[in-house]
């Protein structure tokens, strides 16, 4: 996305997550060792990491290269390895809380987990074995606790120029990261949104990041220079820096319950639902709608204890909201509608054959079925590519937004009869199980593919 914050110059995304994962590693590698010394690190630690609710299959792949990079599997598909999202995690930790609420079975809830850079959502049905089940897709948008320090750098840009601000983020970040840090805990943090609780803030630039002076110039000089470079915050300045942000928030709740009006509860969890007034703005605009609204003890760690409670338990997770329609490249007879140049010798054309549908709500584990037979007599190979796409209308392989997720064919004896194949897809914890049976010689075929969870 274009609006998440910059890495300082010359510094790679990949080299600051493996680099992180690489020290969290040495920090949980330590821990296990004062309590199991013999243990095989690789072999019987089972790791969980949590994604935001919009990583695709490409940022997880590059999840998994820098888990290996830094030395916390062995290999990069490790079986020892399990992703699950962030408001997954937090929506199997919220669970008890809905017993506690006396919410029962078949009883539907959303999670709203408010993290620094992303907010994810996600809709989810309690059932039966204390198993959750999601009912709605996934949505998340870069709106977390992080975009209120944009806009408070938005705000400084209007008195100092955004180009003095862009200059102290390329060559003195962490004096920057000072002042930032400042504004967090004298001013984001106690925010409430009561006009009789706020304490304006006096900025005074001398202390908290003096080498910004060297970077102001013309008008805004001068200004500064007549206020001896101390900026006030006021009530309605930082309510400014919060309300887009907060809005957002408020619109990504309102899509989730439109999609599901029989909501009986909502938890704010991650670190920005600790905001007293993001807290009281959720609950003004849709405490009519929902009666309980709740933040659980200790919000920022409700997505860890939710993924530990769900790699001791995977099966927690009933069902899942396809995130895409999938499909294969088959050969049909040409239609009187198709595109002439669509259409291939002996008047074939290849189309996108719907497979599932994106928004379809599929059990764990469960199998699609479909029967396929070769084009020609003499054909010895079968294609079952997969492709994906966000439109459930897409006519062709090749139409816009369809994606190949992979490549797969199987060999098949030439009988002179129609080998009538039985192809089954289930879309799995982690990834996508394929399967095809000839079903005139009994062969079995089987593959894998990534899952965009």
């Amino acid at each position: 996305m274009e609006n998440k914050p910059p890495l300082p110059k010359g510094l790679h995304h990949e080299t600051a997550i493996t680099d992180y994962l690489r020290e969290m590693g040495k920090i949980m590698k330590d821990a296990i060792k004062k309590s199991y010394q013999n243990i095989d690190f690789f072999k019987q630690v089972l790791i969980i990491m949590t994604i935001p609710a919009e990583f695709d299959i490409q940022a997880i792949d590059t999840m998994r290269e820098c888990l290996l990079k830094a030395e916390i599997i062995d290999k990069k598909k490790s079986e020892n390895l399990k992703f699950t999202t962030e408001p997954e995690a937090a929506a199997i930790h919220c669970m008890k809380i809905l017993k506690e609420l006396r919410i029962g079975v078949d009883s539907s809830y959303i999670v709203v987990d408010c993290g620094g850079g992303t907010v994810d959502l996600t809709t989810r049905k309690l059932m039966r074995g204390e198993k959750i089940g999601e009912i709605t897709e996934r949505k998340g948008d870069y709106c977390g606790g992080i975009y209120i320090e944009e806009e408070f750098l938005k705000f400084l840009g209007e008195k100092v120029g955004s180009s003095a601000i862009n200059l102290v983020k390329d060559k003195h970040y962490s004096q920057l990261q000072y002042m930032l840090q400042e504004f967090c805990r004298r001013v984001k943090f106690p925010f409430n949104g009561e006009r009789d609780d706020f304490k304006p803030f006096d900025l005074d630039l001398d202390e908290y990041c003096p080498v910004i002076k060297q970077y102001v110039k013309g008008t805004e000089l001068d200004q500064m220079e007549e206020v001896e470079w101390v900026i006030e915050l006021k009530f309605e300045d930082v309510k400014r820096m919060f309300d887009p942000i907060v809005a957002k928030i408020l619109c990504l709740i309102r899509t989730q319950l439109n999609a599901n009006k029989n909501c009986k509860a909502l938890f704010l969890v991650g670190g920005f639902s600790e905001s007293k007034y993001l807290q009281a703005r959720v609950r003004k605009e849709y405490g009519q709608k929902i009666k309980n609204i709740r933040v659980p003890t200790n919000p920022m760690v409700a997505i860890v204890k939710g993924a530990v409670q769900y790699g001791l338990r995977q099966e927690v997770v009933a069902t899942r909201v396809l995130k895409w329609t999938y499909g294969t490249d088959v050969a049909r007879g040409w239609k009187s509608d198709d595109p002439v140049n669509r259409i291939l010798p002996g008047g074939i054309v290849i189309e996108f054959s719907k497979l599932a549908v994106k928004g379809e709500i599929f059990p764990v584990d469960a199998g699609i079925q479909t029967v396929f037979t070769p084009g020609h007599i003499f054909q010895s190979e079968v294609g079952f590519d997969i492709y994906t796409t966000e439109n459930e209308n897409a006519k062709f392989c090749d139409s816009p937004g369809v994606k190949l997720l992979g490549n797969w064919s199987i060999n098949i004896p030439i009988t002179l009869s129609v080998r009538p194949i039985l192809f089954i897809m289930s879309f799995g914890e982690i990834e996508i199980e394929a399967h095809a049976f000839n079903l005139e010689t009994g062969d079995r075929y089987d593959n894998t593919f990534e899952l965009d969870i």
